[in-house]
């Protein structure tokens, strides 16, 4: 539950952080936030796996959402954006880390971390600005990728191997 409730403050912190200073604060959140949103997923995929993982993951990113959305409604397509980037993150962040179940679970939620940051920095800002920023773009995905290697690291310092 702990990790849940970190997740999506993380999210909604992101959010309404973009809604309030615009694409400037992309590149921030998405080392301090969005590494934090990368790091829990993969440890929510380990801990609910086989538990009616997609409906789990599907549910906790559309809750962020909403909640991110009812603290602002001005955010509202921040939100959405979120919800799509974030969803489509996930999914190609799960496929990396299920298919790569014979690696150390570092190395997994790093390499899905990549796949996740790369699908997200493309998505979020077509959707929430209507264009890529290149540069933004560019920063905020290598931010999302170090922001996750280390919150990854935190996170998973004490797990099990999976």
């Amino acid at each position: 539950m702990m990790y849940v409730l970190i997740y999506i403050t993380a999210v909604a912190a992101a959010n309404l952080s973009v809604a309030h200073f615009g694409p400037v604060s992309t590149p921030f959140n998405a080392f301090l936030l969005i590494g934090l949103d990368l790091a829990i997923r993969d440890r929510l995929h380990l801990d609910w796996r086989g538990r009616a993982l997609w409906a789990r993951m599907a549910g906790l990113i559309a809750g962020a959402g909403i909640i991110s959305y009812l603290l602002n409604p001005a955010s509202g397509i921040v939100s959405v954006a979120s919800l799509v980037a974030f969803s489509a993150a996930a999914a190609a962040s799960a496929v990396v880390f299920q298919s790569t179940r014979r690696y150390p679970v570092l190395a997994r939620a790093n390499g899905a971390n990549v796949a996740g940051a790369a699908l997200d920095s493309l998505i979020f800002p077509l959707i929430a600005f209507g264009t890529v920023f290149p540069t933004i773009a560019g920063l905020q995905f290598l931010a999302k990728v170090a922001g996750g290697a280390i919150w990854s690291w935190l996170v998973f310092r004490r797990a099990r191997p999976a």
